[in-house]
């Protein structure tokens, strides 16, 4: 089983999926993620990528791949280019499950993301694909203006009980981008919605998501 995480900047890939990203790889299936936009300086960016792989490795991620695209600029960035890219990256994986950013983000970034990731992932080009799932990103899905276009509302839920502390570990590996509680990219912030979500389905902690097609 190859999964498959579309992240328009990195560490929302651990704030959205990363228990879930954690629990599969537990279950020998193999984790792609791919990290969409980077930015302008060089030292830093390399230093931001440096603390991914490190997070990655810690939640059992095979491999990541770096688009590069211009952070807070791809709405502006040609549609052909970031599609180009996308297709390219779903061609080589051939994912059977796929996580994008929820489109109603306050981040412009993550719509971009995840309408260039739904072309990529069209039904007659990708067989093989059994389901695609919106995450929310912590700072970005429960910030946006309060309107129904822009609602997340779970309908999946990931028991991630037994991984919690491997999400926890994974974006601790961010000291660029962990802040202190109460702001919502804190560690403690991040724990406290795992079990908001877990108490809906009456587990411990739990990531949640908005399933976008299923074939069943």
């Amino acid at each position: 089983m190859k999964v498959l995480v579309f992240a328009p900047h990195n560490d929302d890939e651990v704030l959205g999926v990363g228990g879930t990203i954690a629990k599969y790889s537990e279950l020998g299936y193999e984790i792609y993620v791919c990290e969409v936009t980077s930015g302008d300086n060089p030292e830093r960016v390399k230093q931001i990528q440096e603390e991914a792989l490190k997070a990655h490795k810690i939640l059992g991620v095979k491999e990541t791949i770096f688009l590069g695209l211009p952070v807070v600029k791809l709405r502006h960035t040609p549609t052909v280019d970031i599609n180009s890219k996308t297709l390219e990256v779903v061609e080589k994986i051939k994912p059977n499950l796929v996580f994008v950013p929820h489109k109603g983000d306050m981040h412009q970034d993550h719509a971009e993301v995840t309408t260039s990731a739904m072309v990529a992932l069209r039904p007659f080009n990708n067989p093989q694909l059994k389901a695609i799932y919106a995450y929310e990103t912590l700072s970005e899905t429960e910030w946006n203006t309060p309107t129904i276009d822009n609602a997340f509302i779970p309908s999946v839920w990931s028991d991630i009980t037994d991984t919690i502390d491997l999400k926890l570990q994974a974006m601790d590996c961010f000291i660029t981008q962990v802040k202190e509680f109460p702001h919502p990219r804190s560690l403690e912030a991040i724990e406290a919605l795992s079990k908001l979500r877990g108490s809906t389905v009456c587990v411990k902690n739990a990531e949640s998501f908005m399933l976008m097609r299923s074939n069943i």
